[in-house]
C-alpha cells in the first residue's frame, strides 16, 4: 500500500509542478527565438521578478523534482520490461519511459550544474545565462548531448502525462486512451520540436557577443 502512494505522488508531482514547470522552461526558452537575445533576458528577470521566486523554486521546483527524480530512478532500477514477449507500442512506451527517465536524470543534473549552480555561486549572472548556453550549444558535444536530453525529457513529460492520466482513472477505457495516446504523442512532438529550436537559437549571433565576452573574462580569471 505504501509504494501505491509513493507511485500515486510520483506520478502527480510529475505533471503538478514539474509538468508545469516544463512547459514554462519550453517558452521562456523559445523567448530567444522570438526576441533573441534581449528577449531571453527580458523572461528571465520576468521570473526573477515574481514575489516569493525563492519559495516557488523551492516548494514548486527543488523539493518535487528531488522526490521525483531519486524515486524514479527506484523505479527505473527495479522495472521488469517484457518487451522480448511481447513486443506492442504499450510495452515499448514502458521501456522508453524509464530510459528516459535515466537520461532526464542525468541530463538535469548537468544542466542545473552548468546554469543554475553557476549563478548561485555567483560565477555568472541571470542576464548571462544567454551567454552560457551559447558556449554550450556551439560546442558539438555539448550541443549533440542537449539535444538528446531536451527529446528525451519531451519524451518522458508526454508519455508521463499519458501515464497519469489512465493511472488516475481519467482515462478509462480503450478509446480514450487511444485518443489520449495521439494527444500526448502530438505533444511530445510540439515539445521537442520548441526545445530544439532554442536550442539552435541559442547558437545565433546575438548570444555569441555574450558567449565570447565570458570566455575571456574566465581566460583573465585563470590566467
Amino acid at each position: 500500500m505504501k509504494g501505491f502512494y509513493s507511485r500515486k505522488l510520483h506520478s502527480l508531482l510529475g505533471v503538478i509542478p514539474l509538468g508545469l514547470f516544463f512547459l514554462e522552461h519550453m517558452l521562456t526558452n523559445f523567448s530567444a527565438v522570438e526576441g533573441g537575445s534581449q528577449g531571453f533576458k527580458d523572461a528571465v528577470a520576468f521570473l526573477n521578478s515574481l514575489p516569493v521566486v525563492i519559495v516557488l523554486e523551492i516548494f514548486g521546483i527543488w523539493l518535487p523534482l528531488l522526490y521525483h527524480g531519486v524515486y524514479g530512478m527506484y523505479i527505473a532500477f527495479q522495472a521488469k520490461p517484457n518487451n522480448t514477449r511481447f513486443r506492442n507500442e504499450r510495452n515499448l512506451r514502458y521501456l522508453l519511459q524509464r530510459i528516459t527517465g535515466v537520461l532526464v536524470f542525468a541530463f538535469v543534473i548537468w544542466h542545473l550544474y552548468e546554469t543554475r549552480l553557476q549563478v548561485a555561486l555567483g560565477n555568472v549572472s541571470h542576464e548571462e545565462l544567454g551567454g552560457v548556453m551559447h558556449n554550450i550549444v556551439t560546442n558539438p558535444v555539448s550541443f549533440t548531448l542537449y539535444l538528446i536530453g531536451v527529446v528525451a525529457a519531451a519524451f518522458h513529460f508526454a508519455n508521463g502525462f499519458w501515464s497519469f492520466l489512465v493511472s488516475w482513472g481519467i482515462t478509462v477505457g480503450p478509446r480514450a486512451q487511444r485518443v489520449s495516446s495521439y494527444i500526448c504523442m502530438t505533444l511530445f512532438a510540439v515539445v521537442a520540436v520548441v526545445f530544439t529550436w532554442s536550442l539552435f537559437a541559442f547558437r545565433g549571433a546575438e548570444f555569441q557577443a555574450e558567449g565570447t565576452a565570458m570566455l575571456e573574462t574566465l581566460r583573465v580569471f585563470i590566467g
